[in-house]
């Protein structure tokens, strides 16, 4: 079932042109690969239209694999993305709402359950590279930390690359703090993970590798070499995050090389996205540099609009092929999907793969996309669902059913948009209702120009009661933090 069936020619990274007989290779369960990005924007990649910024391997990922345009994250803002993907639940069900900052109580559950521990119960090796933001008490007992959620190495920081992507400080590697690295965290970061291929991951056991860059969040720094490539640029600043974005696809390469070289490239799924839309240039002091594209898309990071939860997805299944019923992008991208997909449906997809058990205590809103690779519609039990109470803008909630989403303003919040967790804010979500909406058609409208909420007024009626319904279900369900 596992036999490879797609090898390809990347910049930097080159896959073997002849294929073991599938009769006589061994069967196994596959190794995961995801590769998480930090507010890369919809159209900041060369296969999703940027035109500018070169990502060579990332474009031959996509050539060879699945690009996904309806690809979503579970929110639009890191810490609850995080969580939406490595739980297969809405991030409001797990009690991680907003961002995560240091000290703060608010933390992935050690209730929750991970990939990573379904993937270890079934024997797995698994490894948590580069940004974790999951916990306010980072590499402190008072809160779970990455070894608690099923990942027996880890080399991660609390939040952001500190001072910056140039040299970071802030790295701690199971528990030890590394202390002051040389070079860009992408690569830092690459680093540890082909090292922990190589050297510190023994035995036969298949793998699970989660790969979260810094990039190209702010405090955005890249090689010299590579911002002067563009010399088209409008600025400097602009240059630094054009070079950004290039130098993580050059630490993709690299990675995927070095499973090549292993001989894992054949047996590892991989995934690559964003956690959610691009930074706002200038939201805050620090965000100069923030020149990413949300591409056509209406919205950024912090917005329930699809540029704030929108982003580039590709799926490389190297085991089970994409079908040719599949259509074919008329741009050199490969195949392409336009079903909408959800980083929570990873949790479910790759524990079918990997024969695991769902949980059957606790709500999973991701759904198996197995028969998408068939060509065929995800069946769901809970249709793509995002709240976020801090959102940039007037709504705080959306459902998308087939084409069309709806969005609903929820009172009261609190003020400040895009802020951390603070004392009370529980108290506001559980007593948080529903009073507006908004309703727009995706194919019709993907820039969400037009609001048709008076026009399909029995429509919006369906779909706002659906809204409404899980909206009152998950934040029912999730912990308000009180001390």
């Amino acid at each position: 079932m596992f036999a490879a069936v797609a090898y390809c020619c990347l910049v930097g990274w080159a896959w073997s042109e002849q294929m073991p007989d599938p009769a006589v290779r061994q069967v196994r369960r596959p190794n995961f690969l995801i590769i998480l990005c930090d507010d890369l924007g919809y159209g900041d990649l060369g296969c999703f239209g940027h035109p500018q910024i070169r990502t060579p391997n990332l474009d031959r990922l996509a050539q060879r694999g699945l690009r996904l345009t309806d690809c979503y994250a579970a929110a639009p803002v890191c810490s609850p993305s995080r969580a939406g993907l490595l739980t297969g639940r809405i991030p409001t069900r797990t009690g991680v709402h907003t961002w995560i900052s240091e000290n703060n109580p608010m933390h992935l559950p050690a209730t929750e359950i991970t990939l990573a521990t379904l993937l270890r119960r079934l024997g797995y090796r698994t490894a948590h590279v580069g940004k974790w933001h999951l916990n306010g008490y980072f590499n402190s007992p008072k809160q779970p930390q990455p070894h608690d959620h099923g990942f027996e190495h880890w080399f991660s920081t609390q939040n952001n690359a500190a001072p910056s992507h140039a040299d970071p400080n802030n790295f701690v590697r199971n528990g030890k703090p590394v202390g002051p690295l040389k070079g860009f965290s992408c690569q830092i970061v690459v680093d540890e993970a082909i090292a922990w291929l190589q050297q510190i991951r023994a035995g036969p056991e298949p793998f699970f590798l989660f790969v979260c860059f810094h990039e190209p969040h702010e405090p955005v720094a890249s090689p010299a070499d590579l911002v002067a490539s563009y010399p088209k640029a409008k600025s400097e600043d602009e240059a630094q995050y054009f070079a950004s974005v290039a130098n993580l696809d050059a630490a993709v390469g690299r990675l995927l090389k070095a499973l090549e070289q292993l001989g894992q490239a054949e047996d590892t799924i991989i995934f690559f996205s964003s956690d959610n839309g691009p930074e706002t240039l200038n939201r805050y002091k620090t965000a100069r540099r923030s020149f990413g594209s949300a591409g056509p898309l209406r919205g950024r990071k912090l917005s329930l609009y699809e540029g704030g939860i929108r982003v580039p997805g590709i799926l490389y299944w190297p085991a089970k092929h994409v079908p040719p019923t599949l259509p074919r992008d008329a741009r050199p991208w490969g195949k392409v999907s336009n079903e909408p997909v959800w980083s929570l449906d990873l949790f479910p997809t790759f524990a079918r793969a990997a024969g695991a058990t769902l949980p059957d205590d606790r709500p999973i809103d991701g759904a198996d996309l197995t028969s998408m690779l068939a060509g065929q519609a995800v069946v769901r039990k809970t249709p793509l669902f995002w709240h976020y109470y801090r959102a940039l803008g007037p709504m705080h909630t959306a459902l998308r059913e087939g084409d069309w989403v709806v969005l609903g303003k929820c009172e009261p919040v609190p003020k400040g948009s895009g802020g951390t967790w603070q004392l009370g804010d529980g108290e506001l979500l559980k007593k948080g209702k529903l009073v507006a909406y908004e309703l727009y058609h995706l194919r019709d409208d993907l820039a969400q120009t037009k609001d048709l909420a008076n026009d399909e007024l029995e429509r919006l009626r369906l779909m706002g009661r659906r809204l409404n319904l899980l909206f009152r279900e998950v934040c029912a369900e999730g912990p308000d933090w009180r001390p």
